[in-house]
């Protein structure tokens, strides 16, 4: 019998090992994950705030919104990563419960962002004539009040409603260790699942009104009269249908496994393993705030071109540091000429 004692010993410390190896991975993953997050979407939202006060397009302010609330998503993921980095870390049920709230508030205010933004993209292409005596300064902040408002009560629910918080004596905050199966389902009625349908309603709908130009173009073109280019009107309900289809895309591939798996996990607790969904298919969802940035650096020319702005800013200034306030320039070279942030031209 003691012979088993000891031969157990040296197995439990190899699970536990095990278990602060992948707690330490995890927390890496996540600190790496949550950094980016952050700094690309800071980023961004000062990009859209200087082009906003330079231009006025209210418009742009849903995207700026969209870059405040996966910065907010970074950084309440940063705290999950602290405490994984950080085990054992004795939180009481309530502090796991409140954050993990926050965190769910950040991804439903982001989620709910994209909505607003591929509604934006719509009324542009559906009324362009009216498009900037509907989208006014006023009803801009209404939507973005409420926008936070829903999020707000979808995640902290759990605090409102104690009937969907778990009871549980694991020191981790962690999504399955505090809330109920019943939490999942309505996340996926009130927040993916709406979502998701009022995506596919927009892009199918754009895709008709684009049908109609095409054709149209089509038309102008056999008569003779199109001159070989196709008209800015044209071109640009292409580039926001080609901005809306690249967010469903990858809003879709980041969030619909976490949901389907999650679902099927609260139906048949035993088919799928809940630390596969927490501790990959969750990474993947989060990873949707650190495309949404990108995908605008990459097809936003305004993006891109203020991007230029500021790396050549940057990189000025360095030169100018190394060279002790003289900037060493080529024989045949020209110093590039300074743009501030307001200066953004088309």
């Amino acid at each position: 019998m003691a012979d088993n004692r000891v031969g157990d010993a040296p197995s439990l410390g190899c699970v536990s090992c095990e278990a602060a190896m992948a707690s330490w991975a995890l927390g890496a993953i996540l600190t790496v994950l949550a950094s980016l997050i952050i700094a690309a979407n800071v980023l961004v939202a000062i990009i859209l705030l200087c082009h906003i006060r330079k231009r006025g397009s209210k418009g742009l302010c849903f995207v700026l919104n969209l870059a405040l609330a996966d910065a907010m998503v970074g950084f309440t993921v940063m705290g999950l990563a602290v405490d994984e980095l950080s085990q054992p870390f004795p939180a009481s049920q309530q502090f796991c419960i409140l954050r993990m709230a926050f965190v769910m508030s950040s991804c439903a205010a982001s989620i709910l962002s994209l909505i607003l933004v591929a509604c934006d993209r719509h009324l542009a292409i559906r009324k362009p004539f009216h498009y900037f005596q509907l989208v006014t300064g006023l009803r801009v902040g209404l939507c973005l009040v409420g926008l936070w408002l829903f999020a707000a009560i979808i995640g902290f629910l759990p605090v409102f409603i104690p009937y969907f918080q778990r009871i549980s004596n694991h020191w981790k905050c962690s999504f399955f260790n505090l809330f109920q199966p019943s939490y999942m389902l309505t996340m996926f009625c009130l927040g993916f699942f709406p979502a998701l349908f009022l995506f596919l309603y927009l892009y199918c709908d754009m895709l008709k009104i684009a049908s109609v130009h095409v054709q149209h173009i089509q038309e102008v073109e056999q008569a003779g009269l199109g001159g070989g280019c196709p008209p800015p009107r044209a071109t640009s309900d292409m580039k926001a249908m080609r901005t809306v289809a690249v967010l469903i895309g990858c809003f879709t591939f980041s969030w619909l496994p976490f949901f389907i798996c999650s679902i099927v996990q609260m139906a048949c607790p035993e088919c799928f393993p809940y630390k596969v969904i927490e501790n990959f298919l969750w990474l993947l969802g989060l990873g949707n705030s650190l495309l949404n940035p990108l995908l605008y650096s990459y097809w936003q020319k305004d993006v891109q071109f203020q991007l230029s702005q500021l790396a050549a800013g940057v990189k000025r200034r360095v030169l100018l540091h190394l060279g002790n306030g003289r900037c060493f320039l080529g024989r045949n070279t020209k110093a590039p000429p300074a743009v501030s942030c307001l200066e953004l031209q088309d």
